[in-house]
């Protein structure tokens, strides 16, 4: 790019999205499923033809992933990292390792430790019987440093209405919606992180946006602190718009330099949305192996034979992919029983 841009590189969004430390790994879900059956899954005569469980196609604009009859990812490990679970529309269904469980969706975010050790299962209920069950939601991979990485497996809920929403209005009369999820805009603060989170340590500099910019919005995105990771996504389908005067017209990641203000300008005709990424880099080696994110070979190879030998917890629940039932709001139960749920449903 030009030496006078904020704009460091630019690459085409594919599945997953690109990623920069600290963040490991970024997936944009939309799935537009049919109405479901009397278990909340995908009728039988719309699955012929699918790689059931394995099933990432999206045939007919939708895919099962690794569900069988209801869409989702079944029992499976995670160490060594976090999983931050942003749902746009549609519903989550989690089911751990630690005996916990819990329904959100519809603007919340679980953001979840995995820490020493856990397995979960995220399963998509399709809970309209007579009408499309739309699902739209992101997952990130945030890595934890060392000293955290066995630390106690944890979730907090961030209930939609706990999560703040900033709205600046542009001398056009475009407005700009920003939605913290984590990291502090003009003096407002979102909930806090879990404690072992990186997240949590006010060195990380990290923050977790979406940004929602109505035609003929213009806002500034302000400049971070030196050394600090951050890339926007423009992920809206045929928008037109401008990242620090450059146009795009396809979704694409755009990383920036950290001291920069950059300006943001929605030129199309429709609403342009963008998922914004900042942190400071952890800097440490990252071993990866599946669901396993470690430091070193080593610790990779004892956290497969931690897995092997029942230390993720004990599984309690009746299948490997459990949904609760159709009438079941929002709730979260956690592993030492404490209840929550947000005051109204969206």
């Amino acid at each position: 790019m030009n030496t006078a841009s904020p704009i460091i590189a630019i690459q085409a969004l594919g599945f997953p999205w690109p990623t920069l430390d600290p963040f490991l790994f970024c997936v944009y879900h939309q799935d537009d499923y049919p109405p479901g059956d009397e278990a909340q899954g995908v009728p039988i005569a719309a699955l012929k033809g699918r790689a059931l469980g394995n099933d990432f196609a999206p045939k007919d604009g939708w895919r099962m992933y690794h569900g069988q009859h209801v869409p989702g990812f079944p029992r499976h490990p995670h160490r060594g990292f976090e999983t931050v679970t942003l749902v746009r529309q549609g519903f989550v269904d989690h089911s751990d390792s630690m005996g916990a469980t819990a329904r959100f969706g519809q603007g919340d975010v679980q953001w979840m430790t995995a820490g020493r050790g856990v397995e979960h299962c995220e399963m998509f209920p399709l809970r309209q019987g007579t009408r499309p069950n739309p699902g739209e939601l992101f997952q990130l991979w945030l890595n934890l440093p060392a000293a955290h990485k066995l630390a106690e497996p944890h979730f907090s809920m961030l209930w939609a209405h706990t999560i703040p929403r900033r709205r600046f209005v542009c001398a056009q009369g475009g407005e700009t919606e920003v939605t913290l999820v984590a990291g502090a805009l003009d003096g407002t603060h979102p909930p806090a992180p879990p404690p072992d989170s990186w997240a949590a340590d006010a060195r990380s500099d990290l923050a977790i946006w979406t940004l929602r910019m109505t035609p003929n919005a213009r806002w500034t995105l302000p400049a971070a602190p030196a050394g600090v990771h951050r890339a926007i996504y423009s992920f809206s389908e045929g928008a037109a718009v401008q990242i620090a005067g450059h146009a795009l017209h396809q979704p694409a990641c755009v990383q920036l330099e950290a001291q920069a203000e950059v300006v943001l300008v929605n030129c199309g005709s429709s609403d342009a949305e963008f998922l914004y990424l900042q942190g400071r880099p952890i800097a440490e080696p990252v071993v990866q192996y599946g669901p396993f994110v470690m430091n070193n070979a080593a610790e990779i190879q004892q956290a497969l034979h931690d897995y092997r030998n029942g230390l993720f917890g004990q599984w309690p629940w009746p299948s490997d992919a459990p949904v609760h039932p159709p009438q079941q709001e929002r709730f979260a139960r956690h592993a030492d029983g404490r209840q929550e749920a947000p005051p109204t449903s969206p």
